[in-house]
């Protein structure tokens, strides 16, 4: 599941938070990071993802607090479309689990060393390359192995 899916099921996640509970956007915004290792939903998208709930009927403004803040409230059709949905809420929440899983053997490590090759990439001499390619085609192999299985 890309990034891009996450941001589309945004609606989905913030339906499921808000069944729980009233929450203010930015309430939303923390616990949806609380929620992913790798995603960190932003103002821009969080507040127009809850402007197209409102339109849709899905949630409602229960009151503003403390001025600008807007307290939000699933409605009972919102609640529909949330047990309708109730399939893809658990793909969401499975692949979000098996992502953290990731990350706990190690994988946040190698994404942020990936970055950093290919931050530096450019600055890279020929026997730094040689031994990456070694190393990345090595861990590939084997994480396949581990995988698939075979020799």
């Amino acid at each position: 599941m890309k990034h891009e899916h996450i941001r589309g099921s945004l609606k989905l996640l913030i339906l499921y938070l808000l069944d729980k509970e009233e929450l203010h956007g930015y309430a939303l915004m923390q616990k949806l990071e609380e929620m992913f290792v790798y995603y960190k939903p932003s103002s821009g998208v969080i507040y127009p993802t809850l402007q197209s709930l409102r339109r849709s009927g899905y949630i409602e403004v229960v009151k503003a607090e403390d001025g600008d803040k807007k307290l939000y409230r699933i409605t009972d059709k919102g609640r529909e479309y949330l047990k309708e949905n109730e399939e893809k809420l658990k793909k969401i929440f499975s692949h979000i689990e098996a992502v953290k899983g990731f990350h706990e053997l190690g994988g946040k490590e190698l994404k942020e060393s990936i970055k950093l090759v290919i931050k530096n990439f450019q600055n890279l001499n020929d026997k730094q390359k040689e031994e990456l390619e070694k190393i990345l085609k090595e861990t590939s192999r084997k994480i396949n192995l581990i995988i698939f299985g075979g020799d």
